[in-house]
């Protein structure tokens, strides 16, 4: 069976009681949506969200879906130890590059053109109370570059401006940016495709930081364990999957802006926005029975699905450059932050690995944090300790002035005044290493229960204490 979103979601459902809610009250896509995932946020649950009452749409909307560490684990084919304690969950996996869908693809069963291609008619959420409207989450941007043919995906952020009008937001290294920029040199409009609804592993092939313009098609197949079957869009052509819930075709007007946002973005903070590019929608197509998929905006899953491929992408991009790279940890509350674990063989090693891994996310990370392989980089106790023993600010402390910016995400790329307004700016990045020095210097060494004498302790010789006069000798 082909995987795509509904094959996840039985999955889900036939192997974690409760991981998903049904929601038939109906909700107003305004803060409706986010406010019952809100709600279970509050409580410390995050199960998957089905509406199927949002006003205004005839469509269901599902958000949620990947906000735990199990479901995610669980779209990956892999343990849940392995997801939250592996910085190579996703790689080594064989590549499977995408293959043309043969017959009526299921995508395009529905086919609104002109003014039927109306995107009020969706149920999609404003999310967070300033947000400046309606926002696209988990769309996926498809692309072809105009000069090498390359076919590129990524998830961007798109304002909803009208039925037929929208924003896409490219920052920094983003290859659609590129893309589009070719486009524009040229006077010509850049053809786009937005595909909502999938199976999580084509979401994380989309965001997967991958060398150069296209080759996510072939990172989703990877992450899927099978190929990405592909139909072309009914306008422009640009291959989409087949197994897609709803595609929204369009094209990006080469000199035209409008000014986008606010927006709540992943660190919590209403930044970036401007004048941005503007897309003008040709087509929206379905399944008949289309699913809405949306990503909590500022939530759980948006930095779970940001962070996990992107530990993947720089456990890659170090171990080019510091064979000794152990293991590399992004934590959901930090997503700025980045610890990398080494076995060290020169005393260079923590800045090669710093610089390869500031390279690869250039946008978000600002503090890497490079530590011995004794070091469990999951256990932020452990990243704490080897900092207070291992570094010394004087000579183990390193800022790069400038690195990130100007504007973006990070509200620290813009300067603020008195009267609200703000300017881009930009802003710095710091390296700690928290290393011992490298061979043959002797450093103390670490205290440490032996290994063997933790494997001898006898689990059923431990009793539970619950009254006084259930202690030895208790008279």
């Amino acid at each position: 069976m082909t995987k795509d979103l509904r094959s996840f979601l039985a999955e889900v459902v036939s192997t974690g009681a409760g991981e998903v809610k049904h929601v038939s009250k109906q909700v107003d896509p305004r803060f409706g949506v986010t406010a019952y995932g809100a709600w279970y946020d509050k409580r410390g649950d995050y199960p998957a969200l089905l509406f199927s009452d949002v006003a205004g749409s005839e469509l269901r909307c599902l958000t949620n879906l990947v906000a735990t560490h199990e479901r995610m684990a669980l779209a990956l084919g892999v343990e849940v130890e392995t997801l939250v304690r592996s910085s190579v969950a996703g790689q080594g996996r064989a590549a499977h590059p995408p293959v043309e869908f043969k017959g009526a693809a299921p995508v395009q069963e529905v086919v609104w053109r002109g003014a039927d291609a109306d995107l009020t008619r969706l149920p999609i959420p404003t999310h967070n109370e300033l947000d400046g409207g309606p926002f696209l989450t988990a769309a996926v941007g498809v692309t072809r570059d105009p000069e090498s043919g390359a076919v590129n995906a990524g998830i961007y952020r798109h304002h909803i401006y009208g039925p037929r009008r929208l924003g896409v937001w490219f920052f920094g290294s983003h290859d659609g940016g590129t893309i589009h920029r070719r486009y524009a040199e040229r006077g010509e409009p850049t053809p786009i495709a937005l595909v909502i609804g999938h199976h999580p592993a084509f979401l994380m092939g989309a965001v997967s930081r991958v060398p150069g313009i296209g080759g996510e098609y072939d990172a989703a197949g990877a992450y899927l364990g099978e190929s990405v079957e592909t139909v072309p869009t009914v306008t422009s052509g640009i291959p989409v999957p087949a197994h897609a819930e709803i595609v929204i075709e369009g094209h990006i007007l080469p000199d035209e802006l409008e000014e986008e946002g606010p927006f709540a973005e992943w660190p919590g903070h209403y930044v970036g926005g401007g004048r941005k590019p503007v897309i003008e929608v040709d087509a929206i197509t379905m399944r008949h029975d289309a699913i809405f998929q949306d990503i909590q905006a500022s939530g759980r899953e948006h930095r779970l699905m940001g962070a996990l491929p992107r530990i993947a992408s720089i456990h890659e991009a170090v171990q080019q450059k510091v064979p000794g790279l152990r293991a590399v940890n992004i934590p959901l509350h930090a997503r700025m932050h980045c610890y990398l674990s080494i076995r060290k063989n020169s005393d260079t090693d923590p800045t090669r690995a710093a610089f390869a891994a500031l390279n690869t996310e250039p946008e978000n990370l600002r503090a890497i944090v490079i530590v011995d392989d004794d070091i469990d980089v999951y256990d932020e106790r452990e990243v704490a300790w080897a900092i207070g023993t291992r570094f010394d600010a004087s000579h183990d402390l390193q800022i790069i002035p400038r690195w990130n910016g100007p504007g973006g995400l990070l509200p620290t790329n813009w300067s603020y005044d008195e009267a609200g307004g703000r300017t881009p700016q930009r802003s710095s990045a710091v390296i700690v290493d928290a290393t011992k020095p490298a061979p043959p210097v002797v450093f103390p060494a670490r205290a440490r229960v032996p290994e063997e004498a933790m494997q001898a302790v006898d689990v059923d010789a431990i009793e539970t204490i619950t009254s006084v006069t259930d202690l030895p000798g208790w008279a």
